[in-house]
């Protein structure tokens, strides 16, 4: 019975000496996003592009209007060609005016994107690079709604990401 637990701790030891720590790491991603210059600079841009387009869209609110109060102001009498040609351009104008609302739609989210890939990959490569130097095994994103609860071995890195970035301390 002795020589059997002596095997088994012969065995368990060296399997214990070289098991090897994970270092597990979080990062509030948002936050360093938020105090980038370029992300302030990206999101001047986005205003001023959304500002110019409500804009044209009031424009084309005001011309709408414009024309649903032609049709509504119409004789009872009028005559039938005419109704249908009000009619066919107030909807025309009612699809436009949609078709439009979706092109913003879609510009703005391809702007966003283009503005915010590089300042994401930035704090990417920032990420990487204090993980290779802290030797984290793994480096997560901290979102306060999903991470319920941390502490030790886990370090929340996001002051060294900062630092790596040049934003100096929150």
């Amino acid at each position: 019975m002795l020589k059997k637990i002596l095997i088994v701790i012969a065995l368990a030891v060296p399997m214990l000496v070289s098991a090897q720590t994970i270092k597990v790491a979080l990062v509030d991603v948002n936050e360093i996003i938020a105090a980038m210059p370029e992300t302030a600079a990206a999101q001047k841009k986005l205003e001023e592009a959304q500002t110019r387009y409500e804009s044209e869209y009031q424009k084309l609110g005001e011309e709408m209007k414009r024309k649903y109060d032609e049709y509504q102001n119409m004789k009872e009498d009028e005559l039938p060609a005419i109704k249908e040609r009000k009619t066919r351009e107030l909807t025309e104008f009612q699809q436009k005016l949609a078709q439009f609302e979706q092109q913003v739609q879609q510009s703005l989210q391809k702007m966003n994107n283009d503005e915010m890939t590089p300042i994401i990959s930035k704090v990417r490569t920032a990420i990487e690079a204090v993980g290779k130097e802290g030797g984290y095994s793994m480096i997560q994103m901290y979102d306060p709604q999903l991470v319920l609860f941390y502490q030790d071995p886990v370090e929340n890195v996001t002051a060294k990401v900062r630092a790596k970035l040049g934003l100096g301390a929150k």
